[in-house]
């Protein structure tokens, strides 16, 4: 029959037991190849760096030489850069720690994702010291890239998906998601159900498909190409030129997109109409906003009925 043992009595064993000689030091050398993570400290007042190997092996640089933090920083995303410096400074003035999921840049030009823990040590009211692990998450985010890339996609034309769209118009007024939003523009195909009617639904697929690759063709600048509906897609450009040229470059594409799909030996014919609506600034940042000035676009190119036509709303 088993019998408990008392804390103190495992760990006594333990100790007894461990008779291979190894300090602490030695111990987190030998846990820390087990994975690719590493300590970190710095030194507010100076601004110094201490990193053990395995911190030096994630960015790529060598151990003979002291860190620099003003080299270093530059490694960083911009994103990642502004997100580890805000939490930088939240932790000097509070104490808190924090945790971040930041991309870097190693001098050898390969990019890695490093997952940062930091806590703090203060001395008389004051933090002087940040101090933690970084792990290498690279596959890790490669994983749940490809899983989101997955459950954001549209299974048949590869575009992303309504639910990815949603995710923009989900933002609040002012997100950063809006900040560099220039138009946004969306596109109706008109009697698709014809399609389908007269050569079936295999050829309407077709259709879409093809449509969907001349749309990431024509708009590679854009920061979403999403099918939203059955026969709707939509498309989010940066900030980029002025009003009128943004109008003028979709009227051009136009007749690209529009060229006959072929399938089976049939022309099959595409027909759209487009509602163009332009910043998110002008409508307060707000993504909904812009959503319904676009559409209120695509419902008075649809009125028209007067072949493919665009709309631009105000």
């Amino acid at each position: 029959m088993n019998q408990p043992v008392a804390r103190g009595a495992l760990c006594t064993d333990f100790a007894a037991s461990n008779d291979i000689g190894l300090d602490a030091s030695e111990l987190y050398d030998l846990a820390a190849a087990l994975l690719p993570i590493g300590a970190w400290s710095c030194d507010l007042a100076s601004d110094r760096l201490s990193w053990t190997d395995g911190v030096f092996d994630m960015f790529g640089l060598s151990s003979e030489r002291t860190p620099d933090r003003r080299a270093t920083i530059e490694m960083y995303s911009e994103e990642s850069r502004e997100q580890l410096e805000r939490k930088r400074l939240q932790a000097i003035e509070t104490g808190a720690g924090f945790t971040l999921d930041a991309s870097i840049i190693r001098p050898d030009g390969i990019e890695r994702w490093i997952r940062i823990t930091a806590a703090t040590r203060a001395s008389h009211g004051r933090v002087r010291t940040l101090f933690g692990m970084k792990q290498d998450i690279t596959e890790e985010r490669a994983r749940w890239d490809a899983l989101r890339a997955q459950a954001e996609c549209d299974p048949l034309t590869g575009v992303a998906n309504r639910s990815r769209f949603q995710n923009f118009l989900n933002q609040p007024n002012g997100g950063p998601g809006t900040a560099h939003t220039g138009a946004l523009i969306l596109f109706d195909m008109d009697d698709f159900k014809l399609v389908n009617d007269c050569w079936g639904h295999a050829a309407g697929d077709a259709c879409l498909i093809a449509f969907a690759r001349r749309l990431r063709e024509a708009f590679g600048e854009a920061h979403l190409v999403s099918r939203i509906g059955g026969d709707e897609f939509a498309v989010l450009l940066p900030l980029s030129g002025s009003r009128s040229e943004t109008e003028g470059a979709v009227h051009a594409l136009i007749g690209d997109l529009l060229a006959p799909v072929v399938w089976q030996g049939h022309l099959l014919p595409l027909s759209v109409s487009v509602g163009l609506a332009f910043d998110a600034e002008a409508h307060g940042r707000d993504p909904h906003k812009l959503f319904i000035a676009a559409d209120e676009a695509l419902y008075s190119a649809k009125e028209r009925k007067n072949g493919s036509s665009v709309f631009v709303g105000r």
